[in-house]
């Protein structure tokens, strides 16, 4: 046996996908208790601001770090994003806008598909840190995950994690690729093993989105690991999120199986820049189209 299976036998992964169903709809009849200002402020301070586009360009995102410099100019009484996500290329550029105490995110390790070497993932990471990236976004390579090659996965995964330094490494799932809750479930265990400081769900590259059955078992994983480990592991929701709506069913999720002390940027992220225009449209109550 080795060591990764031994580790895993220690976990519980008989969730059924129709148990998750159930327990979802049971905890987002609260979500409504949590339709206020307050909530929808404490959300602002969770968004990672992001643009991972092809047509990215020096200027658009220079123009996007003068946006969140502004931003607690414009908006002052509400948290500051948590912080801004881009490719490698701009890190560098980036930190040297930079005002305002917000992290940077890079996505590195051969974003978004995960495939390529795993030599030249390590060396990106490598090289966004040392270019001032403070968090390291990777995507676990879906296919060795379903072809059941947790070792390896574990075996890389952690060689990033070292790369990462100092920094925070948020390992994203794509959990619209992997079928069912039991295989959900372990691969947020296996990231988490490896070293992950947040578990994410999706690039949003892949035309699917994060599901709150999907964070239900993602959420479930954290609470047994930290069980087991005493050691807390945010999680990052992206992908199709963009309605004040649905960033409160998941931050009700997230309350409800994780407890209100993860309901903070330090271990709750959402990857969306549009929710931040949705966010502040309910809480102004005229429409804002900010970022």
């Amino acid at each position: 046996m080795d060591r990764l299976s031994a580790v895993l036998q220690k976990y519980d992964f008989s969730l059924t996908d129709k148990a998750v169903a159930e327990r979802v709809k049971m905890f987002l009849a609260d979500a409504p208790k949590n339709m206020q200002k307050s909530v929808f402020s404490n959300i602002v301070g969770m968004v990672d601001v992001t643009s991972l586009h092809s047509q990215d360009t020096d200027e658009s995102i220079s123009a996007l770090v003068g946006k969140i410099n502004g931003f607690d100019d414009k908006f002052e009484i509400l948290p500051h994003p948590a912080a801004i996500c881009i490719y490698p290329e701009f890190v560098s550029l980036v930190k040297s806008l930079l005002t305002e105490d917000v992290e940077i995110a890079a996505v590195a390790g051969g974003f978004p598909h995960s495939r390529t070497f795993t030599e030249v993932k390590i060396a990106e990471v490598s090289m966004c840190v040392a270019e001032g990236a403070t968090e390291i976004d990777v995507v676990m390579p879906v296919g060795k995950m379903l072809e059941g090659r947790f070792e390896e996965i574990y075996d890389e995964l952690s060689e990033l994690k070292a790369a990462c330094r100092d920094a925070r490494l948020k390992v994203i799932l794509e959990t619209s690729l992997l079928h069912d809750a039991e295989t959900i479930k372990q691969a947020a265990v296996i990231a988490m093993v490896s070293g992950a400081d947040f578990i994410k769900t999706s690039t949003g590259k892949d035309g699917q989105c994060a599901t709150p059955e999907a964070v239900y078992v993602m959420c479930n994983a954290i609470a047994e690991f930290n069980k087991l480990n005493k050691t807390k592991v945010g999680i990052k929701i992206a992908g199709g999120v963009s309605t004040t709506a649905s960033a409160v069913d998941y931050y009700t999720l997230v309350q409800k199986v994780l407890g209100d002390e993860w309901l903070t940027p330090e271990l709750m992220r959402f990857g969306a820049s549009r929710l931040l225009n949705s966010l502040l449209t309910s809480i102004v109550g005229d429409s804002v189209v900010y970022f």
